[in-house]
């Protein structure tokens, strides 16, 4: 199916999609509420528009009236201002083929790894990836943000949209975290994306098992525009606060909109785009 077709098809359904059942994934609901038919192509089809237009912003029209700037347009989080670009090393089709599977095992989709939606294949690790980037909190809600904003601008429901946000608030907005399985394949490693000295401390926090010896190069603090933030609020609404201390469950948000047991999730050596 055309990106065009399918966006005009979820901007249609968009405003007037039914509350999801509680028993029900947040992939498959949305793939058949806005597709239709809820095969391994069209859950693929859907994360992969969700997943793009957090990136680079509303690339098609129409959608339901939500302006996603995307993470790679600079912008402002809780009145700091943040500039992702600078991260982006230009492997961006490989990378986000990563983060579509990701976000995949993420919500849900009972069509995962089968024949149409390949398994996730990329680092286990999220902190791996991240720590040169030294990432602090406004930065990491700010791409959490537009990941709230993308799924609005598609008719997700507002709270199927808070949980996601509270699950990766709780899960990669920490300093510290203890080693947490992700993909089962791939087992316990380190996540924590959030590791500079704005980013609130994990309880049962292992720093030790971070690389101490590491020297990170923040981009918005490079550029002469980084300011200390604190994930506090999603900005226009549309994603829910990290408090001052991890909770100590998030299972019951995540299993609320289908996170599968013990997924945290964001591949966000993603900052890139895909047209």
């Amino acid at each position: 199916m055309r990106a065009s077709t399918v966006l005009a098809s979820l901007a249609a359904a968009g405003g007037v999609l039914a509350q999801r059942p509680s028993d029900t994934p947040v992939c498959d609901y949305y793939t058949t509420a806005l597709l239709k038919n809820n095969t391994a192509e069209n859950q693929y089809t859907l994360l992969t528009l969700l997943v793009n237009t957090a990136v680079i912003g509303n690339y098609t029209q129409p959608n339901v009236g939500v302006s996603v700037p995307g993470i790679l347009a600079p912008g402002t989080y809780n009145g700091t201002e943040v500039n992702l670009l600078p991260y982006f090393d230009g492997m961006l089709a490989l990378l986000l083929t990563h983060l579509y599977q990701y976000f995949g095992y993420l919500l849900g989709c009972t069509k995962y790894s089968t024949p149409g939606f390949p398994a996730y294949a990329g680092h286990a690790s999220m902190y791996e990836v991240h720590k040169f980037m030294d990432l602090s909190a406004a930065e990491v809600g700010y791409f959490i943000q537009q990941v709230g904003l993308s799924a609005a601008s598609f008719g997700v429901a507002t709270d199927d949209i808070m949980a996601v946000g509270t699950a990766l608030n709780s899960l990669f907005g920490y300093r510290c975290a203890p080693a947490m399985t992700v993909i089962p394949a791939q087992g316990a490693v380190l996540e924590s994306i959030c590791i500079d000295e704005s980013c609130p401390i994990a309880p049962n926090a292992t720093c030790s098992m971070y690389n101490a010896t590491m020297m990170p190069q923040n981009a918005t603090a490079a550029s002469g525009s980084m300011s200390n933030g604190t994930m506090t609020s999603g900005g226009n609404g549309s994603m829910s606060s990290a408090s001052a201390t991890m909770p100590a469950q998030y299972t019951g948000a995540a299993s609320a909109f289908g996170i599968q047991a013990g997924v945290v999730g964001l591949a966000a050596a993603a900052f890139a785009f895909l047209l």
